[in-house]
């Protein structure tokens, strides 16, 4: 009965947390969600929360159920304390939930296992500054307790009298009761509030609903961070993919324009430059900028002025912008790994794999950049330690590497420096020696703690141009004060280079977006796409051509094809903006100057980037062979090597 009551206990918890956390949460519902579609989501919530209450009552009944051999006593207390222990955890992941989908619009998911290879005490001091980890953990704790009294007084009363006063035949009848109940809440516990796996509701089939985030508030948080290891499992095993030997050199014939007569990946990833669009530049830059979402360089915020610096670079003359462009992926590592490698994001964890140790990948740029002359330098305003960059980009061939502890010492959070110092050394450094420059850059992260009102921020006059309720958010406006502290110093230092080094040229892209938007329901183009910009000596408009789009691993195939003589061979997955390059893809996207969608429906589904308007149709074969081609090869190149053998998929 204890077992029983603890389940229903559990269950009632987990499905009014459910209910609290959308109703205080209903800003992130979509502006057409229908009460139907409410009563659905906590409908399945509830039920996939029996198989949540199972495992948790499991947890409690068993140890006192095995010390129940020792006396009452040792049942009791064993009762009290994994009651206690499952509370408390349960209450640290509820009250942490909500800055959790705050920062990435997500329930609990893959993300929150990455953090074993960042910097965890940079994690932590950012938990203590911008989530004020102590309070909310010791109001975590607070609600645990308040739990745990209730659940003690819940097992102790009793609804009905004692069995004494009940004759034969209605005691039989109350076995016969209980019994049918334990096995009913057997099943609901094994098949998620239903009575077979024919109808069970599970993680991976629970979001039933139009909206994002009731999809996501399906799942309670123990079985959101079950989703999590389970895709983190899948990504670390390379399992997430499912081609053949067969599939994937069709696809890259198909990608490469040429017959599947190799089983040699390499032979479909060569390429020969056509000759150089602009003169031969003594510095090259990529600057990988934090968070730089391309949403404020679009005309509907102008009157923001966050992105006035990126904007007077776009409007000068020797620049060109390609504004339907994606991110690798959704964490900053993914950047980094698809612009060194040029390999797209394939559930493969890049700078963990020894394989990416062992010596460059054909396509990785700075060794193909070295190749035509340039001293080859990674710029980090962070730690040489997260995500082992240091060590992962030197593997891939940068001949430099720089971090946090080669500034000195300088203003900067957790993460890193602040931008402004961190161009003032890369400015300190260059010579006349030519150089290919990556640049990754950290201000405009959490806890963005530069003091952005002594720069020279407006916050008053961004207040004027918000929403109403978007102008009161304090948080909001911190936000956008470092997106535009980001773009001002970011522009200051393209036009001291180019003062000094008038021969050089710049391409700027964003690491990621989706961490803040003026819209808490934004379109997918405004929520996930980033810019591309270039800019230098020999750019103008319609360098990059009019129609094309694409995504962080084509970023060094237009640079080759701008800069390299005629004849130059080189190696490269993505394609050039500059010839042919009409699509982009990342993990979970598809973009093209007309319409943008999700990437893993059948058939794709395209939407306006605006968001309203009629999307034009879309080639929809042509471009899931091009998704699959992508991503197939990224995941059998980086993980298996050149050669298409079956026998490298046995015992995987």
């Amino acid at each position: 009965m204890k077992g029983l009551k603890v389940f229903f206990f559990y269950l009632a918890v987990l499905s009014f947390w459910r209910l609290f956390f959308v109703f205080w949460m209903q800003e992130y519902l979509g502006p057409s969600v229908e009460p139907g579609e409410i009563l659905t989501a906590l409908w399945r919530g509830m039920r996939l929360s029996c198989q949540t209450a199972g495992v948790l009552g499991l947890a409690c009944f068993v140890p006192a159920f095995v010390l129940g051999v020792f006396g009452n006593r040792a049942e009791h207390m064993a009762w009290k304390v994994a009651s206690g222990i499952v509370l408390s955890v349960l209450s640290v992941l509820y009250v942490a939930s909500f800055p959790y989908y705050r920062q990435f619009h997500s329930n609990y998911n893959q993300l929150l296992f990455n953090a074993a290879n960042d910097d965890l005490g940079a994690l932590f001091v950012s938990f203590v500054q911008e989530f004020y980890l102590p309070f909310r953990l010791a109001w975590a704790l607070l609600l645990a307790y308040v739990l745990w009294r209730l659940l003690q007084a819940f097992l102790r009363w009793s609804l009905l009298p004692s069995g004494e006063f009940w004759p034969r035949p209605l005691k039989i009848l109350g076995h016969v009761a209980f019994l049918g109940m334990i096995y009913l809440v057997s099943l609901w516990g094994t098949f998620g509030g239903a009575l077979g796996w024919e109808t069970q509701v599970d993680w991976e089939n629970a979001g039933v609903t139009r909206d994002d985030f009731l999809n996501e508030e399906i799942l309670d948080n123990p079985q959101a961070v079950y989703r999590g290891y389970v895709m983190n499992h899948r990504m670390l095993a390379c399992n997430g993919l499912d081609f053949t030997v067969e599939d994937i050199r069709n696809l890259a014939a198909l990608l490469s324009h040429r017959l599947p007569d190799s089983d040699n990946l390499d032979d479909y990833l060569r390429r020969r430059a056509q000759g150089p669009q602009v003169p031969k530049p003594r510095h090259i830059f990529v600057i990988l900028s934090e968070s730089y979402a391309n949403w404020p360089l679009l005309e509907k915020y102008r009157s923001l002025h966050i992105a006035d610096g990126m904007r007077g670079i776009i409007d000068e003359e020797d620049s060109d912008y390609c504004p339907t462009f994606l991110p690798n992926g959704a964490s900053t590592v993914s950047a980094v790994t698809g612009v060194v490698t040029g390999f797209a994001d394939a559930n493969l964890y890049l700078t963990t794999m020894p394989e990416a140790f062992a010596e460059p990948y054909p396509t990785a740029g700075a060794p193909q950049l070295a190749a035509l002359g340039y001293r080859t330098e990674f710029w980090y305003a962070g730690p040489a330690t997260w995500e082992r960059i240091g060590a992962f980009t030197k593997a891939q061939g940068f001949q430099h590497f720089y971090s946090r502890g080669d500034f000195g010492d300088v203003p900067g959070s957790v993460w890193g420096c602040e931008d402004e110092y961190l161009y003032r050394k890369i400015l300190e450094n260059l010579t006349e020696e030519p150089g290919y420059h990556v640049i990754l850059n950290a201000s405009n992260h959490s806890p963005y703690d530069v003091d952005v009102a002594t720069k020279g921020f407006d916050a008053e006059q961004v207040k004027e141009s918000l929403p109403e309720k978007a102008a009161e958010d304090e948080w909001l406006l911190k936000e956008l004060g470092h997106y535009w502290y980001a773009d001002r110093e970011m522009a200051a230092f393209i036009r001291s280079v180019k003062e000094r080094f008038p021969d050089s040229l710049f391409f700027v892209v964003g690491d990621h977006a989706d961490r803040y938007h003026i819209d808490k329901v934004p379109s997918m183009y405004e929520r996930y796409g980033v810019p591309f910009i270039v800019t230098g000596k020999g750019v103008h408009r319609g360098t990059l051509l009019s129609g094309s789009a694409g995504s962080q691993i084509d970023i060094v195939p237009t640079l080759i094809e701008m800069i390299a003589p005629e004849g130059f061979e080189y190696m490269a997955l993505g394609g050039s903006l500059t010839q042919d390059n009409w699509q982009g893809v990342n993990y979970g996207f598809w973009i093209t100057r007309q319409s943008i969608g999700k990437a893993d429906t059948v058939p794709l589904v395209p939407e306006s980037l605006d968001g309203e308007e009629a999307p034009p149709s879309l080639d929809d074969p042509a471009m899931q062979n091009y998704i699959n081609a992508i991503r197939s090869i990224s995941w059998w190149r980086a993980k298996y090597g050149p050669m298409l053998d079956p026998a490298k998929l046995e015992g995987r």
